[in-house]
Parts: structure tokens; sequence; C-alpha cells
């Protein structure tokens, strides 16, 4: 019997962001911060009774919280020439956590951004 299982480990980070490209007067496009939570879930087969170590897990995505942590994270985009940084929706910030972690941990399925504590994006990796 194959027995395939997900799971997740959660990472915090403190932010400040504006969106550019919202319209004016939206308060959002003015500079703002946020307790930022990352949910970062892996999915595969057992493997002697564990799919992954989370410290492991943590040892791969910890470096990229800390460059956004208490950064402004607009201009981390610009610094690494991240389009999607230098627009730092919580779409784009999942997007961006996906693309930099899924070559050195192919076994990714989602990332959930938690902007607030009731604003959330979650994308799903096929």
């Amino acid at each position: 019997m194959t027995i395939e299982i997900e799971i997740s480990k959660i990472f915090t980070f403190e932010s400040a962001h504006f969106l550019p490209f919202f319209p004016e007067g939206h308060k959002c496009r003015r500079l703002h911060g946020h307790s930022f939570r990352l949910q970062t879930y892996i999915k595969g087969e057992l493997q002697k009774g564990i799919l992954m170590d989370y410290g492991e897990i943590k040892r791969v995505v910890k470096p990229f919280v800390d460059m956004l942590d208490h950064r402004l994270i607009n201009e981390v985009g610009q610094e690494i020439n991240s389009p999607l940084l230098q627009n730092p929706t919580s779409e784009n910030l999942a997007l961006w956590f996906a693309q930099v972690l899924t070559p050195i941990l192919p076994q990714l399925s989602a990332i959930r951004i938690h902007e607030t504590c009731t604003t959330e994006c979650f994308l799903r990796l096929k």
C-alpha cells in the first residue's frame, strides 16, 4: 500500500510594503506593515515513517523568510530584481516563495500566506 501524506511548517516575519499598482488614495498604496505568516506544505510518500524532517524544511525556507523580515519588501524586490516583490501582494508573495523554494524543495505542494489574522492567500502547486 502506498500512502501519500502532507505536512506543513509555519514561519512568521514582520515586514512593511506598499502596493504601487493600487489606485491613488487606496490605503494599501501607502506604506504599511504586517505580521506575515507563511505556511509551507510538503507532500509525498512516507519513508520509514517520515516524509521529511521539519528541521530540513526550516533549513531551506528560513533564509528566504529572513530576507524579508523587518524589511520593506518593495526594496528587497528592487535589490534582487524581482518584479513579484516590487508589487508585494499576498498573491505575489506566494508566487515568489513558490519560485524560490520549488527548485530546492521539489516536494513543496502548497504555500499559504497570511497577511492579517483574517486574510490569506493559498497557492496549490501541481
